[in-house]
């Protein structure tokens, strides 16, 4: 893998097709409707803005292009998909989450369409992949967030259901979203010592008496796409069980290693793009005598440092990505690339900040938000400590 600003895939004729596809879509018709309708990263934005992304995104061929061509997809390998993910994340584009299916769609979703009835297939999850219905994945608790495993949101059977009672947080895509996936404990379970607690996994429409869905607190990125939900003893039909009863954590839990992949080719194409920004600013920005910043030999070893560790970053995460399209066990791998994908791009985006000076710490600035956005990385999706406590595990059972 050599390094570039612009990837190209020649060895993959299918790939660079997808990717020169995208990037004229994401820096054209997207980029214009974004602009006509005002829409900033700051924007409160609403389904309306996103329905029409979702709907043309799917005509194009990518929203939901990972899944199998069953579900209308193209069932791309993990690298490709991984590649499209870059590009969203490169792009600069508001609405790019919106493309692929990340906000609220198919990859949302994740994996539980294997789990799926023929019922929850019909009613939530084709409507979900055709980009009729959106969801939110609500898991994390104001005191549950990297020990999932004290989540106080309890099931109680009920008859024909469940009645579900709880507070989740940080529930992305919730302000869009039809239904959530919620993971609950089952009552009663887990409160003897000793005894480990079950949990389920339901499919909770939002609308349903019992349900709020709030505004949930602004990450510091200061986009407004979480949600609060809320179940004061909401009743959920037996029909919306995901899964066994009690199997909820497997399958909220059950493509771990995937996901924590999969996020970072996002993250590298914001970097990326930090990059490609910061480089542009060096050439143009001149200093006293009328040089450019990039004739200065510090900021020289500023963005040869910047490039090396992006280089690094991304040759790692894509090649846990082909191992893990090969079959193998990438577990500590993943973790491996989580962490060093969030603490090098944040390095990198410090340093970007620093080279822009004023203007990198001006809101309105898209460095500035890269800077605040890819901070949140080394938190979200498991800290960097929770990461370096995987690889030591990992390294504890090699031999």
């Amino acid at each position: 893998m050599t390094f570039s600003l612009r990837p190209t895939y020649p060895d993959d004729p299918r790939l660079a097709d997808l990717v020169g596809r995208l990037r004229d879509y994401l820096d054209g018709e997207l980029a214009d409707y974004e602009r006509e309708r005002g829409i900033t990263h700051e924007s409160r934005l609403t389904r309306a803005d996103l329905e029409p992304v979702w709907r043309r995104s799917r005509e194009l061929g990518f929203y939901g292009i990972h899944l199998p061509e069953q579900y209308g997809g193209q069932n791309l390998s993990h690298t490709a998909l991984a590649a499209l993910k870059e590009e969203i994340g490169a792009c600069g584009r508001v609405l790019g989450h919106s493309v692929l299916g990340d906000m609220g769609g198919p990859l949302r979703a994740g994996d539980i369409l294997r789990h799926a009835t023929e019922h929850q297939l019909n009613t939530y999850l084709l409507p979900l992949v055709r980009g009729e219905r959106a969801c939110c994945f609500s898991l994390t608790e104001t005191d549950a967030g990297s020990d999932v495993r004290s989540m106080r949101t309890t099931a109680v059977r009920d008859g024909d259901g469940y009645r579900l009672s709880g507070h989740k947080v940080f529930s992305s895509a919730g302000p869009f979203a039809d239904f959530a996936i919620v993971v609950a404990r089952m009552a009663g379970t887990g409160e003897q010592e000793g005894e480990k607690p079950a949990f389920s996994a339901f499919l909770v429409d939002l609308d349903s008496p019992g349900c709020k869905v709030l505004d949930g607190a602004t990450p510091m990125s200061g986009e407004h796409i979480e949600s609060d939900i809320v179940l004061d003893d909401c009743h959920v039909p037996a029909r919306n069980l995901l899964g066994e009863e009690g199997k909820g954590m497997r399958i909220a839990l059950g493509r771990v290693t995937t996901n924590r992949l999969l996020h970072c080719p996002t993250v590298i194409g914001a970097t990326r793009r930090a990059l490609d920004l910061t480089l542009e600013r060096t050439r143009t920005r001149k200093v006293a005598g009328g040089q450019p910043l990039l004739a200065l030999q510090s900021i020289q070893h500023k963005v040869a440092d910047m490039a090396t560790e992006l280089y690094a970053a991304r040759s790692m995460t894509y090649a846990a990505l082909a191992a893990l399209d090969r079959g193998n066990d990438v577990r500590v791998e993943a973790f491996m690339s989580k962490l060093f994908v969030a603490e090098s791009a944040f390095r990198i985006l410090d340093q970007a900040v620093q080279i822009h000076g004023k203007e990198g710490l001006t809101q309105g600035n898209e460095i500035e938000f890269l800077f605040r956005k890819i901070r949140m990385f080394r938190v979200l999706t498991g800290t960097s400590e929770i990461q370096r406590n995987g690889i030591a595990h990992g390294l504890a059972f090699m031999a």
